[in-house]
């Protein structure tokens, strides 16, 4: 048996706040869970203000680690991450699932990425303590 779970942050298009998830998620998270993020659909980059904004809180480069995925190409996930997708969140088999309800702040001022962003690390360490406890599995 594995020691560490899959989990897959994942929405419509896999451009921002799941990719801001899964840098989140492998920077905090490393030690307890693998992290992978997809979509639906792809976009030919990640948002750039995501990317601009993770870099300068976080110091990740996203453009560096991460590309647009489409579910297709993820492992076998044991938990599945959505992030609020104001339509038909995608569908992946996993063991665990749950919706964050973030809205997308793509488009908006600088002010909504840094709540979107911060709301995501609080969400991903909480999954974490979930995980280290044994009630998510």
């Amino acid at each position: 048996m594995k020691n560490k779970p899959n989990v897959a942050f994942i929405c419509v298009h896999n451009s921002c706040r799941s990719q801001m998830a899964e840098a989140l998620g492998k920077k905090l998270c490393d030690d307890t869970f693998e992290s992978y993020s997809a979509g639906t659909e792809t976009k030919p980059q990640i948002n750039q203000d995501a990317v601009r904004l993770m870099k300068q809180v976080h110091g990740i480069d996203m453009e560096q680690t991460q590309y647009s995925k489409l579910l297709s190409e993820l492992p076998e996930i044991d938990i599945v991450i959505t992030m609020g997708c104001n339509v038909q969140c995608p569908y992946l088999p996993c063991s665990h699932r749950e919706d964050w309800g973030l809205d997308d702040p793509s488009g908006k001022e600088d002010a909504a990425f840094f709540y979107t962003m911060q709301r995501i690390e609080e969400k991903v360490l909480d999954l974490k303590k979930r995980i280290q406890e044994g009630t998510i599995s």
